[in-house]
């Protein structure tokens, strides 16, 4: 009995772990070698094409308004002055639109000649603007 049961015992298989196989490197084409693939046209879907139409329109719609908003408050320019040494653009404001604020003068020589501040130097020539 004793052999019998020395049949029944086996020792059990081992198992050893696999270790996955490792990437090799593979050699790509270069150059000339490269095969030649035709271009695929591109897609786009409805809600791109929506984003495309509108951001269009908006733009036209952006440039129509530059462009002719200023067409009817256009500022007609009567005539000229040139600046002398020691001159404020108050000065020429009172001196050349006596008619008008001296505030609102200032404001109609800036516009006339594309002022951003008060600053003028001697030399200088001032577009005067047409009032009334």
């Amino acid at each position: 009995m004793s052999a019998a049961v020395a049949w029944d015992v086996a020792p059990a298989p081992v198992r050893v772990p696999v270790r996955p196989a490792r990437p090799q490197l593979v050699s790509v084409p270069t150059g000339a070698a490269v095969p030649e693939v035709p271009a695929t046209p591109v897609r786009i879907t409805r809600a791109g094409r929506l984003a495309l139409t509108l951001t269009v329109v908006v733009a036209a719609v952006a440039l129509a308004v530059a462009l002719f908003s200023g067409g009817a408050s256009a500022t007609v320019i009567d005539h000229s002055t040139t600046v002398g040494a020691g001159q404020t653009l108050s000065e020429i404001a009172t001196q050349q639109l006596p008619q008008l604020p001296m505030a609102e003068a200032v404001a109609q020589l800036q516009i006339a000649n594309d002022l951003t501040g008060s600053d003028i130097h001697a030399g200088q020539t001032l577009l005067i603007p047409r009032v009334g």
